[in-house]
């Protein structure tokens, strides 16, 4: 099937995207044509004439990566896949949107082969991608040598008004412009249209200078001239500053009466419009039917087995050189951690005179443990959100990227969601596992990053310090109250809660080991009591969830977390001196304990013994640990600013309470 001749061959591969996507989203009943039809000229370029990449080996080390931040137009990225010659068939786009399909409605990493990260909410692809290039920045630092280079390239990333709106297109924008990311260029799709309709009424900020003020390199560009768009790009590739393209671009280019609005964003186009489509382009294809030329034209495979032999020779030549070196980035990249890494950690944990086993803040047990981590981990990239000498997770091995231009430690800046979500861009990429911290109560900022990092399995780890009215004077703002519970919520989470330097220990070590998901520490300000353990309790501490102390006859369970272990174990004690027999279950992490098999839980919590939870926040989330008819010990209201120990006073979280309201629940239940 032969095109007229004078449809140049990149008019044609643009054209086949525009089908492709319009087509299947008609197929679908449903999806956003507007941006794959406006966009692709865009991805002619970047896909064709510059991306290196390897479609029969997406996990290849020194591929480019290629972020679609705008993740509604994820047709645009499976029609590129399709063509470019991933595992991804002509059939799969036939099932665009439908039910365990490999091409669902937006991008989902893992899923389809070659989606770098998963997108939708938009900015955070963005974000990702500034962590990519983060990520490639530091890893060369580390493994280049004079003659040989085999870290070395590109982060690409298209983004919409919509991802430019987003507040967190700032934070992450300022932070790549500051750390001179150069290898990060960003094509913006400047269509000036949102479901809303025209943008001009809540989107009238000059992009330009607003990127050029962050310290980017700049260029605005017609984002339908394709050649304009290729020297752009060169432009862009030999600048040692982030590059943003500005593309003009008409949402739904080429769709005859619904080109420009804002009703193609979002909508099929109808069969009547995509069949005019077809006649103003002269596409004769059917749906779904790609001609063989430009079928050839797309196919990358060739030069991508290229572009890997090349990279595989040259690494073959770095492996003799400096085998150390490259058997350390192979072991990073597989994400495998080296023998005895939790040895100087087990160590540090079994010393009698541990400073773990000493009254301390679980925050400084945190640092005490990362300076064992960041020593046994070279691959450890720490961080804060401009609170670290609060949070503590600087160490004396910590190389501040700000002041270094390489190292494994960055300061953030006040920027929670950004940081978390460079962070998931960073252990997306490979080679690092990322840390950062910052107050509980503003995990709220960090919470959809959390989430896309649940979503993604992605081994990232938030340190959240300040965690309860324990803080004191600063006040109910700083006080998280129901930030801990949410944090549970969300699937795949693994939220630690540690009572003391010992459970603060086993919870680092389950964070780093852990591989298939993010984890979040949640650590006290104040000092907490340690308490003794046999060499049994202390492995069961990975199980999330076990007895600390126990009784003879164990009339009711008191569950504890953090600050308010200490309050149970004392009020055990005064159920003792009244002749009640009361268990302390400890429960660092409630999503691992609930993963124990039935006969676990059952020994440490029993079905038919009365249960109290106790923890400083909401209440509610404890109601289905307690059960029917148990008591929840907590807060369900903001804090107040005082010294803490007035504060646990006032909100009556005192072991006298907990006694009571268990001696009344154990009376209650038994009919004493």
């Amino acid at each position: 099937m032969n095109a007229p001749e004078t449809i140049n061959q990149a008019t044609r591969c643009a054209s086949a995207l525009r089908f492709l996507a319009a087509d299947a989203v008609e197929q679908a009943k449903s999806g956003h044509p507007g941006a794959p039809l406006g966009m692709a000229e865009m991805a002619e370029v970047v896909w064709r004439r510059h991306l290196r990449h390897n479609p029969a080996n997406p996990s290849w080390i020194n591929r480019d990566r290629f972020v679609l931040s705008n993740g509604h137009a994820s047709m645009l990225l499976y029609a590129l896949l399709h063509l470019s010659g991933y595992d991804l068939s002509i059939e799969d786009l036939k099932q665009f949107r439908q039910l365990h399909s490999r091409t669902p409605g937006h991008p989902e990493f893992g899923l389809t082969p070659g989606v770098e990260t998963t997108t939708g909410p938009l900015g955070q692809g963005l974000a990702n991608a500034v962590g990519m290039a983060l990520a490639e920045k530091l890893l060369a630092a580390t493994f280049n040598t004079d003659g040989h280079t085999v870290i070395d390239h590109f982060t690409y990333v298209f983004v919409g008004d919509g991802c430019l709106m987003e507040g967190i297109s700032h934070e992450v924008s300022s932070l790549a412009g500051t750390l001179k990311l150069g290898k990060l260029i960003c094509l913006y799709d400047d269509n000036g249209i949102s479901i809303d309709g025209d943008t001009r009424g809540w989107f009238g900020d000059n992009t330009a200078q607003r990127f050029t003020a962050y310290g980017w390199h700049v260029t605005t560009v017609d984002g339908h001239d394709a050649e304009a768009i290729d020297e752009a790009v060169r432009a862009a590739k030999l600048n040692d500053k982030p590059s943003l393209i500005c593309c003009r671009t008409i949402i739904g280019k080429f769709a005859p009466t619904k080109a420009g609005g804002h009703d193609v964003h979002g909508a099929p186009l109808g069969t009547q419009e995509i069949a005019a489509m077809r006649e103003a382009l002269g596409w004769t294809a059917a749906p779904f039917e790609i001609p063989s030329d430009v079928a050839e034209a797309w196919d990358a495979r060739p030069q991508g087995a290229r572009y890997q032999e090349e990279w595989d020779m040259h690494f073959s030549d770095y492996r003799v050189a400096l085998p150390d070196l490259a058997g350390e980035l192979l072991r990073r990249c597989e994400g495998i951690l080296p023998p005895g890494v939790v040895d100087g950690v087990i160590q540090l944990l079994s010393a009698p005179s541990s400073p773990l086993r000493q009254k301390i803040a679980t925050r400084k047990a945190s640092q005490l443990v990362l300076e064992q981590l960041v020593e046994a981990l070279p691959e450890m990239l720490g961080g804060s959100a401009d609170l670290s000498g609060s949070n503590l997770t600087n160490v004396k091995a910590s190389k501040w990227v700000n002041h270094h231009g390489s190292g494994n430690y960055l300061s953030y800046g006040v920027r929670e969601f950004g940081m978390a979500a460079v962070m998931n861009g960073v252990a997306l990429h490979g080679g690092l596992i990322p840390y950062g911290g910052t107050f509980m109560a503003f995990s709220d900022y960090s919470r959809n990053a959390i989430r896309m990092g649940a979503l993604m399995r992605q081994r990232v780890i938030h340190v959240l310090t300040h965690d309860s009215i324990g803080l004191g004077e600063d006040g109910p703002t700083h006080q998280p109250i129901e930030h801990t519970s949410s944090l549970r919520l969300i699937p795949n989470n693994h939220v630690w809660r540690p009572c003391d330097g010992v459970e603060t220990a086993i919870a680092w070590l389950a964070a780093v080991q852990r591989d298939k998901g993010p984890s979040c520490l949640v650590l006290s300000r104040q000092a907490l009591t340690p308490f003794e353990r046999s060499a049994e309790q202390i492995e069961e501490v990975k199980y999330g969830g076990y007895v600390l102390r126990d009784a003879a006859v164990v009339d009711v369970v008191l569950i504890g977390t953090g600050s308010e272990v200490e309050i149970a174990i004392h009020a055990a004690q005064i159920l003792a001196g009244q002749g009640i027999g009361a268990r302390v279950v400890s429960m660092p992490c409630v999503e691992l304990f609930l993963s124990q098999d039935a006969d676990y839980r059952e020994a440490v919590l029993p079905t038919a013994v009365p249960r109290v939870s106790v923890e400083a926040g909401v209440t509610w989330f404890w109601r289905g640990m307690v059960g029917e008819g148990g008591e929840c010990v907590g807060i369900d209201s903001f804090g107040e600013s005082g010294q803490a120990d007035a504060l646990y006073e006032h909100f009556a979280l005192t072991s006298s309470t907990v006694a009571d309201r268990a001696e009344s629940l154990v009376r209650r239940q038994s009919g004493r």
